[in-house]
């Protein structure tokens, strides 16, 4: 078997998880630490508020499988954005059974409620460094690949 048909094989037997994230930065922290600390994920990414919707609309509308968890940041340019996107989530007839985890650089208590008041599964604060961000991804993993049961899975 060729590298090109096991890179392949590989790919399509991973799970998708979304990322919603404005700021290509973070994107790319969050990317390279994904496929250290899930390397049976598929990551999505999505960089605005409408691009998800819209994506989130396709697979319905194609009958695609839903991903296992959506990670968001909460400021998808501004926090209205954020907000109207997981009251969109956490109100669609299907989507509405993803976990969504946010993923904010936002410390702010009135976020944190204003996200639960959605009931997210989690929000976390965005880590300073790469090493905090990796330590941060293995907990996130022991918690949510390893103890918790997810429905889609």
């Amino acid at each position: 078997m060729s590298k090109a048909t096991t890179r392949q094989k590989r790919k399509s037997n991973r799970f998708p998880v979304l990322v919603i994230e404005d700021n290509a930065d973070q994107w790319l922290i969050i990317r390279a630490v994904l496929n250290q600390c899930f390397p049976e994920v598929e990551p999505i990414w999505l960089n605005h508020a409408m691009q998800a919707r819209s994506y989130v609309d396709a697979q319905v509308r194609d009958n695609a499988s839903l991903p296992l968890l959506i990670l968001m940041d909460l400021y998808l340019s501004t926090r209205s954005d954020g907000l109207d996107l997981l009251e969109f989530i956490k109100t669609h007839p299907v989507y509405k059974r993803v976990p969504v985890v946010v993923i904010s650089a936002s410390a702010d208590r009135e976020d944190m409620e204003l996200a639960y008041g959605f009931s997210v599964a989690s929000y976390l604060i965005k880590p300073g460094s790469f090493h905090d961000w990796l330590n941060c991804f293995y907990t996130f993993r022991r918690y949510w690949w390893e103890t918790v049961s997810l429905p889609l899975r």
